[in-house]
């Protein structure tokens, strides 16, 4: 649990899939929140933590069934305003009196509801439902088996779909709400409106901000370190550019940042990175050039798991080398995020004390002895980026898109050679070029150049080449979890194409990927 002094929500999970959504719409409303999973949840819990309100998520699991999740029954009798969406709906009824029916998933003979539904309103609920209904029915996002057949006592209905009669209800004398339906996805169109209405009724202030949060997290790192040295693995991504800022504005030159040079970098990246923090910043930085180490380890590798495996372990090593040279490191700092720390204590596995191994420095804790600094662990990525602008990061480092820790390994498909690097390097670069002159590079979440492992015939000044293929890829995404391609026009592509082939040596054929994911990864290994 975190120690902070501001209003704080708790949402209870019970597993949904978009509990994480959940916390993004409050924390888009400047409240405090924490996700918990139910079997932590204890009455004692929520006394400790002191939350103002209390969100019962959704979950797979049916009430129905004998043992499936419920919430500490105390929490009914603290005086909270409750709301409870979907399954918790479910859970409200079931634990003050009303009763569910089984659905045929669980079982029953209930009809289910999934997908677009629209809810007709009836009676006024103003606490919640101000804003909703001025048009009309609302149009929300249904994913039920099981439904409320009978509501609790104190509990009236204020609105209804075609297969869920209690859609929406409330017990107003004790600010008890809820829905059947999620108001946090983008498919109920109105739904902030709704949790923006909750928060109010449960009286926050709305002091989430990054500005507060930059202070509380610079006193909170100063508290912890005291005067020892810290070091930090920076690749020049948002999240560790960010968390060195931050540890450099409260700590000094007690930080010593130790930037991992592998050759699989874009073009010029390693020298902006460099340059960025020594020279603006005035951090200290260990720049490791260890490229002829990784590109020698890779050669005549082709697997991609291989790949990913050789690059994560000599990361590791050589970071641990570097490190090694810095008297009085007592402390390494990551760039956790709020979603990583919600997967490590999961609604299935319960608590876990390990970091996940998709870090950029898993495993290096344990192995070297060191205390762990995660200032933005708090925090979600839209909120990381909100952070740097506060610490005034370059706007081109923080809407930076993301990438991967393997860098080009990945974008390179079969085995990797210096020849095959360069030729990418400069592709990439042109494709960048292009989609930031037409301006289209914050529409898109991530975009970039595969080099293919084939060579093609082409004709060019008249004489034939035998050259490689590559392959654009831009994609839409929310969350790096599904992804769209980016609709690119005709024109676009075309010229493109025609600048790569023109400026690029090594290269004559051209190609886009139209894959979404799923079925596709948004990168290629």
């Amino acid at each position: 649990m975190t120690d902070t002094s501001h209003d704080r929500l708790l949402i209870i999970d019970f597993g949904s899939q978009v509990t994480q959504l959940i916390a993004r719409r409050l924390r888009e409303l400047n409240v405090y929140c924490e996700i918990h999973p139910y079997q932590n949840v204890t009455a004692d819990f929520i006394r400790e933590m002191s939350p103002r309100a209390v969100i019962l998520s959704g979950g797979p699991d049916s009430v129905t069934r004998e043992g499936s999740p419920r919430a500490p029954q105390d929490l009914f009798e603290m005086g909270l305003p409750v709301l409870g969406i979907c399954y918790g709906q479910q859970v409200m009824m079931e634990q003050l009196g009303g009763r569910v029916e089984g659905g045929k998933i669980s079982g029953g003979g209930g009809t289910a509801e999934f997908g677009r539904a629209y809810v007709e309103p009836n009676g006024t609920c103003d606490p919640l439902l101000f804003g909703w209904f001025l048009d009309g029915p609302e149009q929300v996002w249904m994913s039920h088996g099981d439904h409320v057949s009978k509501l609790a006592p104190g509990f009236e209905v204020y609105g209804t779909s075609p297969n869920a009669p209690y859609a929406i209800t409330a017990d107003l004398e004790r600010n008890f709400f809820a829905v059947q339906f999620h108001p946090e996805v983008h498919h109920t169109p109105n739904g902030k409106t709704l949790y923006e209405n909750f928060v109010r009724v449960a009286g926050f202030k709305g002091d989430w901000t990054m500005g507060a949060y930059r202070e509380e997290a610079i006193a909170k790192i100063r508290e912890q370190v005291g005067d020892k040295q810290v070091i930090c693995g920076l690749s020049g991504g948002v999240d560790s550019s960010v968390t060195a800022i931050l540890l450099h504005e409260a700590i000094g030159d007690q930080l010593t940042c130790v930037f991992v040079d592998h050759g699989l970098l874009r073009q010029n990246e390693a020298d902006e990175v460099v340059t960025m923090f020594r020279d603006h910043y005035n951090i200290k930085l260990i720049h490791a050039d260890e490229s002829d180490l990784f590109l020698g380890e890779l050669d005549g590798q082709s697997d991609p798991e291989t790949k990913r495996k050789i690059i994560g372990k000599l990361f590791i090593d050589v970071f641990q080398k570097h490190a090694d040279t810095i008297d009085g490191a007592e402390f390494l700092a990551q760039g956790t995020l709020y979603p990583d720390v919600i997967e490590s204590v999961s609604f299935s596995g319960g608590p876990s004390v390990t970091i996940k191994s998709h870090h950029n420095v898993g495993g290096l804790p344990e192995k070297m002895g060191l205390k762990l600094v995660e200032p933005l662990r708090e925090l979600f990525k839209d909120e990381v980026r909100a952070l740097g602008h506060e610490l005034g990061l370059p706007a081109s480092f923080i809407g930076r898109h993301p990438f991967p820790g393997p860098g080009l390994a990945i974008r390179c498909p079969g085995e990797i050679t210096r020849e095959k690097l360069g030729i990418l390097r400069k592709a990439d670069a042109v494709y960048i070029d292009q989609i930031r002159k037409h301006g289209l590079y914050d529409e898109i979440w991530q975009a970039f150049v595969a080099i293919l492992p084939v060579r093609t015939v082409g004709v060019m000044g008249d004489g034939r080449t035998y050259d490689y293929a590559c392959a654009l890829r831009a994609v839409t995404s929310v969350d790096g979890m599904t992804a769209d391609y980016y609709p690119f026009s005709h024109e676009f592509l075309g010229e493109t194409a025609t600048r790569i082939i023109n400026e690029v040596g090594g290269i004559n054929r051209v190609t886009y990927d139209i894959t979404s994911k799923p079925p596709g990864t948004i990168e290629w290994e």
